[in-house]
């Protein structure tokens, strides 16, 4: 139950970052309106009919490792309001042209003996990774300057995750698939695996991957925003729609889950000039190129092992995967989900919906429409004579649809040491007025459905 009353909040924007901080300031007993420009709620978490009706697509996040990991989500009862995870069988599949395919399954043994003399490898640099998940969670997802709870193990971590992905496969690993198996789960970062820092993405979805799966949430993403937002409104919440907000309201508390260039564009405040410059000069990351489609039957892998995968990685060898990351040249790294195999529910009977994306520069308007499907073929001869349906979102479609995904940004920004530390600004969440604060993927730990940005906002106003 709530506290009794503190004063208004007023929290701007839906996503899951938003939505949790509002269901907190609720929790301490302020008043709370969420705002949202869209009718429908939940930003990066939401999902939609984009090819044909029956056919129910996620329109940006798919695959959700890091909600299911979420020291924020667990603290809420989504399954009461409507949540319910599915484990698809593996984790991930990432194919190769030999036919096979090397997978990351839940178990580490399992995963292990599919990749021959670095198996070894693999369990001793991931065991205890994955033994220290539960202890080691809220450091990786709270701000970086600040003490740790676990010192050593995140001295330990930094180690390794401080370093470039490539660098740190080839170190790791002899042969090309566990290269490979890694360096596909790095480029998540979108950043080149030559980029310091790269490998942390890695490490970090590696190990979820192990510990708490790549689950998808059972009717598509947008179910995660709606159980948020029940459990918003049981505590007294409020949320309005299609209602874009240009100036600050008089509230008590403020929470932006918007990002700096939205913040920069308030017609009721002036900012002090380092602050407008901050702001000003942040650099938003690479942007998706994504593809939805409809299908008349499963994708037919030459790999049988991709079918048990809810994702799959198409990029082939390491090197394969680095070009494309660096310049965004040779056949590009896609990134594919298959929920309707696992989710019934995301098509009619016998039918299948398919999720796939590629890193592009920010705002490119260039279509990779059939290099994605040549990709995609490499892999499922035959796929292109299932598709019934397909929607294509460029990355400025991509912003249209979420302000915030600015030039296709699904990060909130570049991720460099500076805007990893200093996020979005050293103040972090905060603002130079007092009432006001960031609450957004432009804040830490960064992208991702998680909540932990409005978590940890919450957490540096009211303790």
């Amino acid at each position: 139950m709530s506290e009794p009353q503190r004063g208004t909040a007023v929290v701007i924007g839906s996503g899951p970052n938003g939505l949790s901080a509002a269901i907190l300031l609720a929790r301490a007993g302020y008043r709370v309106t969420v705002y949202e420009a869209n009718e429908q709620i939940g930003g990066g978490a939401r999902s939609a009919e984009l090819t044909l009706p029956g056919f129910v697509h996620d329109v940006c996040s798919a695959v959700h490792p890091m909600a299911a990991a979420s020291p924020c989500f667990e603290q809420f009862p989504l399954a009461e309001h409507g949540l319910e995870w599915i484990q698809p069988d593996a984790p991930l599949a990432h194919p190769l042209d030999d036919g096979t395919a090397v997978m990351l399954e839940r178990s580490i043994d399992a995963t292990a003996a599919n990749l021959g003399v670095d198996g070894d490898a693999w369990r001793r640099f991931f065991g205890p990774l994955v033994e220290s998940w539960p202890d080691m969670k809220m450091d990786l997802l709270s701000p970086l300057l600040r003490m740790p709870r676990q010192p050593l193990r995140m001295a330990k971590f930094g180690m390794h995750a401080m370093r470039p992905a490539a660098s740190l496969a080839k170190s790791l690993f002899r042969e090309p698939r566990a290269r490979a198996l890694f360096a596909g789960i790095a480029a998540h970062s979108i950043m080149p695996l030559e980029a310091p820092l790269s490998a942390s993405f890695g490490i970090v979805l590696a190990t979820l991957g192990h510990a708490v799966g790549w689950p998808i949430p059972r009717g598509g993403s947008q179910k995660i925003s709606d159980a948020l937002a029940g459990c918003l409104r049981a505590e007294g919440g409020e949320i309005v729609t299609g209602t874009r907000i240009t100036r600050f309201p008089d509230a008590n508390l403020i929470f932006c889950d918007i990002g700096p260039r939205q913040m920069l564009h308030m017609v009721n405040v002036q900012w002090p000039a380092d602050f407008r410059k901050k702001l000003t000069d942040w650099r938003y990351g690479p942007g998706a190129f994504k593809l939805d489609y409809a299908l008349d039957g499963p994708i037919p892998w030459r790999a049988p092992e991709c079918a048990r995968a809810g994702t799959v990685h198409l990029g082939g060898t390491l090197e394969e995967i680095q070009l494309w990351e660096r310049s965004h040249t040779g056949k590009p790294f896609v990134l594919l989900a298959q929920q309707s195999l696992f989710d019934p529910t995301r098509a009619p009977a016998g039918k299948h919906t398919v999720w796939a994306y590629c890193h592009v520069r920010n705002g490119s308007t260039q279509d990779l429409t059939r290099q994605i499907e040549d990709q995609i073929e490499r892999f499922a001869p035959g796929f292109r004579d299932r598709i019934l349906q397909r929607s294509v979102l460029s990355p400025m479609d991509l912003e249209r649809r979420n302000a915030n995904l600015v030039g296709g940004d699904v990060n909130g920004g570049a991720f460099d040491l500076r805007q990893l530390l200093f996020r979005p600004t050293g103040r972090l969440y905060r603002t130079p007025l007092p009432q006001v604060l960031f609450c957004s993927a432009s804040t830490p730990p960064g992208g991702g459905v998680h909540g932990m940005c409005g978590y940890n906002a919450v957490r540096a106003i009211l303790g």
